[in-house]
């Protein structure tokens, strides 16, 4: 296996781990996340919305990962940007006010959801402008 195919799986890992602490948080604690209010112009997604993104996020991570492994990695980096949606999305929390007003550990969990989503984002640039058509996964 590939140095950068270990990359991948690692990241996919911590960020998957990170997700579901996020996640999980952001459902069964729902009413504690600071709320956008009436005249505020984003909108507010329902405790059962947030749950049922988790799986959305987390296949198109899983289906990235499935692409790579068959070495169309365009397409799973395509599949792998929308896994770093799930991360990415966090920012929404600090869109509202209220949110730097989060208890410590729940401030942590959020940013680090968030750098994952980064992470998992940059790695998928790097890696369509770098790999496709050169190599496969395997020969990364």
């Amino acid at each position: 296996m590939s140095k950068t195919t270990r990359t991948l799986l690692w990241l996919l890992a911590v960020t998957f781990v990170v997700s579901v602490v996020h996640y999980v948080d952001n459902y069964v604690n729902y009413a504690e996340y600071p709320q956008p209010g009436p005249g505020d112009d984003l909108p507010a997604p329902s405790a059962g919305l947030v749950a049922a993104s988790w799986f959305v996020f987390t296949a198109s991570g899983a289906a990235g990962l499935w692409l790579w492994f068959r070495g169309r990695i365009t397409i799973a980096c395509v599949a792998l940007t929308g896994y770093s949606l799930s991360g990415l999305v966090g920012i929404g929390h600090y869109l509202v006010p209220g949110a730097t007003e989060m208890v410590w550990w729940r401030q942590t969990h959020v940013l680090v959801d968030i750098a994952c989503g980064l992470a998992v984002f940059g790695f998928a640039v790097w890696a369509v402008l770098r790999l496709p058509g050169r190599i496969t996964a395997e020969g990364t």
